[in-house]
Parts: C-alpha cells; structure tokens; sequence
C-alpha cells in the first residue's frame, strides 16, 4: 500500500512543493513546528532511512542543503535545523526546520495552524529562492 508520501509524490494528495527533481522531493509540512518547516522525501518508497542506497541517502543530504538555504533566504531564523525520526510515516524522510533556539526542534510541542494562503505564498516563495 502506497504512503501518505507516494500518493503526494505521484499528485495523488495536493502539496506545497517548494524543490524537486528525479530522485526527491521538498514540500512544506501541513503540520508544522514553524513557519518554513519542510519535508524532503525520496521518490523512492523506503520505509527506513538507513536503508536507503548509499548514493541516495549521499544525495537526499545534498539535495536538503539546497532546500535549506532557499529556506533561510525567505524564513527568518538563525538556522535550519535537520531531525529524521522516521516513525510516523513508513517512508524515509527529513525534517528541515527554521529554528531560533533548541525547543523549535522540540517535536513535542503544539504543532502551529497555517491557512492554506500563506502556505502556498511561502512555498512559492521558497520556490523562487
């Protein structure tokens, strides 16, 4: 059974894609920890990320470096931090996550509630970085 993940690679469930090309894919998170907190996924289905290929796994760092800092270029922060956790979905991914101090990393707090609008803006945004 195709993941959550597969189904927005393939269009099958709508997204705010900020990056891609033919091995990954970067949108943003519907429930984010901040404003900019973005996932990056092979389009690959592997559930675990230390099973990933190593030239893949090599390349989805690479490729997130590149998201990052178009991230930065448009959300203010002092960094973007980078959490994989790898529990909540079956498919490899990483987190990329503006961050001011340690606790926005901290995946225990509240989740923040952005209207669709703003999330497309900053995507497009992210896009154009």
């Amino acid at each position: 059974m195709a993941t959550i993940f597969t189904k927005i690679i393939s269009g099958e469930i709508p997204s705010h894609k900020v990056h891609e090309n033919d091995k990954f894919l970067a949108f943003l998170d519907i429930n984010p920890l901040k404003a900019g907190h973005t996932l990056v996924v092979p389009k690959e289905e592997i559930d675990y990320i230390f099973d990933l290929p190593n030239d893949l796994l090599s390349e989805i760092l690479v490729f997130s470096k590149e998201v990052a800092r178009k991230i930065e270029s448009v959300v203010e922060c002092e960094r973007i931090g980078i959490s994989v956790i790898g529990l909540e979905v079956p498919h490899a991914h990483v987190h990329l996550i503006p961050m001011n101090s340690v606790s926005d990393m901290n995946f225990s707090k509240p989740k923040i509630d952005l209207d669709s609008e703003f999330m497309s803006d900053l995507a497009e945004k992210i896009r154009q970085a």
